[in-house]
C-alpha cells in the first residue's frame, strides 16, 4: 500500500488512498443541504474532511475507506474535500501498520516496566493497591489509548504515556532524592487508569465517544473510587494513610480546578505528579506538531496549547552534505531514539 502520509499533506494536493475512520457523522448546511463531516487519519496524523454529498451515511468510527479527495485549507488548517468514498474492502489488502497510531514500543514490554516498578516498591500498602488497580484494568490496559485527540491518543497510549513518566520519575528522584519514591510510582501508574472507564476505545486504540461514567464523573473522580475499591480488595482499611494519600494523587493531578481538580496537589509528591504529567502530554503532543510542520514553519494555532509551534532547523534534519558541528549540538533525536533505555 503505497500512499501518501496524512503528516506530509500539503494544500491543493490531490489525494487517493486508505485512511482510518476517526468520526463521522451527518450534518445540515446553512441552506439545508446535507454533508459528511468526518475526522480521518493514519498513523501519522489526523485530518477533518468534508463530503458534500448527503446521499452517503457516515461510515462506522474504527473502520477503513477509501478516498480520492483534494487538501484544502480553512481557518488556517489543512482539511480534505472529498470527491469519493467507499468503504475498504478484503481484495484492497490495506496495511493497517500504515493506519493506526501506535505507541513505539510493544504493550508487552511497555507492561513489563510497570511491572517490575511494583514489584520493587518496599510500601506494602501501596503495592497492594496498585496490583489491584491494574488487575481491574484488565486486557483493555494492552491497547487504551491515553486520550481521544490529544495526547498519547494512540494504540496503547496509556501503557506509552505511564511507561514515559516512570521514567521522568525515576530521573527526577535523583535529583529530590528525599522525595517517596514508592508514592511517585504509584501515583503515576493510578493517575489515569480510569480512563478505560472514561472513554469508548476499540482495540485499534480509536476513542469514538466517552462513557456514561466519563461524561458524569470523569477519569479523576472515578479514580478516586476505584483506589478505594482497590484497597478494599486488597483488604486495607479505607482511612489508611497512604491509600487516602494516593486518592488525593488521582484527584489533583490535574493541578487545578480550571482543568477538573477539585483540590490542588498538597504535597510534595502530588505536585511533582502533577508536572511530570503535564511534561510528558505536552512533549508527546508537541513532538507530534513538530513531525508534521516543516522546518523553518510554524504550525497552525494549537488550542490545547494556545499557540503556534516552531519547528526550528536542527542541525540534526540538515541534508548529509551539510558541514559537520560539534556532536554536542547535533543531535536532535527522533521519537523512538529519545526513549531508547525506557524499558
Amino acid at each position: 500500500m503505497d500512499q501518501c502520509a496524512v503528516a506530509t499533506f500539503a494544500k491543493d494536493q490531490k489525494f487517493e488512498g486508505f485512511l482510518l475512520v476517526r468520526s463521522a457523522e451527518q450534518r445540515a448546511s446553512s441552506n439545508g443541504s446535507r454533508y459528511l463531516d468526518m475526522n480521518l487519519c493514519d498513523r501519522t496524523g489526523e485530518i477533518n474532511a468534508k463530503l458534500w454529498d448527503g446521499a452517503y451515511a457516515p461510515p462506522k468510527a474504527g473502520s477503513v475507506v477509501k478516498v480520492r479527495a483534494l487538501v484544502t485549507e480553512y481557518n488556517g488548517r489543512l482539511q480534505l474535500r472529498i470527491n469519493k468514498l467507499r468503504d475498504a474492502e478484503d481484495e484492497d489488502n490495506v496495511d493497517m501498520s500504515l493506519l493506526i497510531p501506535c505507541a513505539p514500543y510493544p504493550a508487552k514490554d511497555m507492561r513489563a516496566m510497570i511491572d517490575e516498578t511494583v514489584a520493587g516498591m518496599k510500601n506494602e500498602v501501596l503495592q497492594k493497591v496498585i496490583l489491584q488497580l491494574l488487575d481491574m484494568a484488565g486486557e483493555q490496559l494492552a491497547y487504551f489509548p491515553a486520550a481521544q485527540k490529544l495526547h498519547h491518543a494512540e494504540r496503547s497510549g496509556l501503557l506509552h504515556h505511564t511507561t514515559t513518566m516512570l521514567k521522568n520519575a525515576k530521573a527526577v528522584l535523583q535529583v529530590y532524592s528525599w522525595l517517596d519514591a514508592d508514592l511517585l510510582y504509584a501515583g503515576v501508574i493510578a493517575h489515569d487508569l480510569s480512563k478505560i472507564a472514561e472513554m469508548k476505545s476499540d482495540e485499534a486504540g480509536n476513542v469514538n465517544d466517552y462513557t456514561t461514567v466519563g461524561l458524569l464523573l470523569g477519569h479523576l473522580v472515578h479514580g478516586v473510587s476505584q483506589v478505594a475499591e482497590a484497597a478494599r480488595r486488597a483488604g486495607i482499611e479505607a482511612d489508611n494513610e497512604y491509600v487516602l494519600l494516593l486518592e488525593h494523587m488521582v484527584i489533583s493531578h490535574h493541578g487545578e480546578a480550571e482543568f477538573g481538580s477539585p483540590r490542588p496537589p498538597m504535597f510534595p509528591e502530588a505536585e511533582m505528579l502533577h508536572w511530570l504529567d503535564v511534561l510528558d502530554a505536552r512533549m508527546n503532543e508537541m513532538n507530534g506538531i513538530v513531525q508534521r510542520t516543516p522546518a523553518g514553519a510554524f504550525s497552525e494555532r494549537i488550542w490545547s496549547l494556545e499557540r503556534r509551534i516552531y519547528h526550528p532547523h536542527y542541525l540534526s534534519e540538515m541534508p548529509a552534505e551539510a558541514p559537520e558541528a560539534d556532536e554536542r549540538n547535533t543531535s536532535r533525536p527522533d521519537a523512538d531514539t529519545a526513549y531508547q533505555g525506557l524499558l
